[in-house]
């Protein structure tokens, strides 16, 4: 008998079901809804999605038949988290210590950026105390195990791989394997046989990640998901996957450059701005431990333009360079071009120099970049940018080694920044003889013992006083 099925409209951004066509979902996103197809199943049926349930772990009503209950909040013990070390530290750094038992993580990131790389040697450290499940929908296992001989010197015998696409083979794999880890690359390329759209849409999405969290939690073995990334570098596929998911993680770099940076933008068991640094070489992703010193290689000499600045990613503070370079425009309408920056912040402290210092910037095109690929989140790179085009513009250049740190705000005011002490004690551990940063930043740090000079400053008049004096 055929299956009967109905259409609805999928929202690509929160999973809202609609029978009809809608411009706007009501998450507020535009034009987000496709076209799906959907098994009409009865409510009866114990295949159907709704009566399968995943045994309580997030579902509502009976849930496999268990009748569930409230629990009173004070009465519930603490969970002690059993995690396993994947070998690999500035990985384990992000995960907030190593996997978890029974989570489900999920990695994004532009293709060719390493996510693959660096599962495999995850997975060759894992597999040499417990079984591993690698199942590729994009790969053949001739191919994985190419990238396995090049990356991992050492391949054991519990390392498994499987490429396959559909749901119930991987299940009965894991069923008859029962391993420790299981991989999955990625979510995209899978597909369950119980709805007949295809694989990659938001409906397929959906219900394979809520297998994979049946799979994760019902047999309390961690998941790793890789995913693809649009062209805007946002995770494909409907956001209720990232809710779904314990952990989501993004690799990012840049192609010119080898240094490739993981980030943690949620974690249930850890730091969600944690960090992690690597290196991409011919033998794999190698970790960097002294982040601050890869991008400050070539810093030895000031430069007009250039100026160092500090942001502090999870538990560590990162020095890191910024360029600046101003010359006059031929056109009427002068460039803005950054790389690292957001444009917009860019826009707000040009407005805030022409203002406060009284330099005209409407004639002139200017160009920020933040060496090495890193794009800092932190408002404490704004003093660092406002220096460099500041130097750039006249020229000036600082006969010492400084480093610049702190929000300037629209009044021309320096707003104080997080962690300006390990910022500053940081700086003096790499030879730094002074930091320029918000006075009240400046009047909280010890100076005694500290090893570099501590220069505080009200507003950004200040600011630009004490770096070309």
């Amino acid at each position: 008998m055929a299956k009967k099925t109905k259409t609805v409209y999928v929202c690509q951004e929160c999973g809202y079901e609609s029978p009809k066509w809608m411009g706007q979902c009501i998450c507020g996103a535009w034009g987000s809804f496709v076209e799906e197809k959907v098994d009409l199943e009865p409510e009866n049926d114990p295949r159907s999605r709704n009566a399968r349930g995943l045994g309580g772990a997030g579902s509502f009503g009976t849930g496999g038949g268990r009748t569930i209950k409230p629990s009173v909040l004070r009465k519930v013990g603490s969970a002690d988290y059993e995690r396993i070390s994947t070998g690999i530290g500035e990985l384990d750094r992000v995960l907030g210590g190593g996997l978890v038992k029974g989570s489900l993580v999920l990695i994004s990131g532009e293709p060719g950026i390493g996510k693959s790389t660096l599962i495999v040697q995850a997975a060759a450290h894992i597999a040499k105390n417990c079984t591993v499940l690698y199942v590729s929908g994009e790969e053949s296992e001739e191919q994985i195990k190419m990238r396995a001989d090049r990356v991992c010197p050492d391949l054991g015998d519990s390392l498994y791989v499987m490429s396959e696409t559909n749901m119930e083979n991987i299940e009965n794999a894991v069923d008859d394997l029962k391993p420790s880890f299981l991989i999955i690359d990625s979510i995209q390329t899978m597909y369950t046989g119980e709805l007949d759209s295809a694989p990659g849409s938001v409906s397929q999405v959906r219900a394979c990640g809520n297998i994979l969290m049946k799979y994760g939690k019902t047999r309390n073995i961690p998941v790793f998901i890789v995913a693809h990334v649009t062209k805007s570098g946002d995770l494909a596929g409907p956001k209720i996957v990232e809710h779904l998911v314990d952990c989501v993680l993004n690799f990012t770099g840049e192609r010119d450059h080898d240094i490739r940076i993981l980030r943690a933008f949620k974690n249930r068991f850890g730091t969600a701005s944690e960090i992690g640094a690597f290196q991409m070489g011919e033998d794999g992703l190698t970790e960097i431990t002294d982040l601050s010193a890869s991008f400050l290689e070539n810093t030895d000499e000031q430069a007009e333009g250039s100026v160092i600045t500090a942001v502090y990613e999870g538990s560590r503070p990162v020095l890191l360079e910024v360029q600046a370079l101003t010359s006059s425009s031929g056109v009427q309408f002068a460039r803005r071009t950054a790389v690292g920056i957001d444009n917009q912040r860019l826009a707000m402290i040009l407005a805030v120099i022409e203002k406060k210092l009284g330099m005209f910037m409407g004639d002139q095109d200017v160009y920020v970049n933040v060496v090495g690929g890193l794009r800092p989140d932190s408002t404490s790179v704004d003093l660092g940018v406002a220096l460099a085009i500041y130097s750039s513009m006249r020229g000036i250049t600082p006969g010492r080694r400084m480093i610049a740190v702190g929000e300037v705000g629209l009044t021309g005011d320096l707003r104080s920044c997080q962690n300006a002490d390990r910022i500053a004690a940081e700086a003096a551990k790499l030879g730094y003889s002074e930091i320029i940063m918000p006075a009240r930043n400046a009047s909280k740090i010890a100076k005694d013992g500290m090893d570099i000079k501590v220069t505080g400053v009200k507003n950004i008049y200040e600011a630009v006083n004490a770096f070309k004096n």
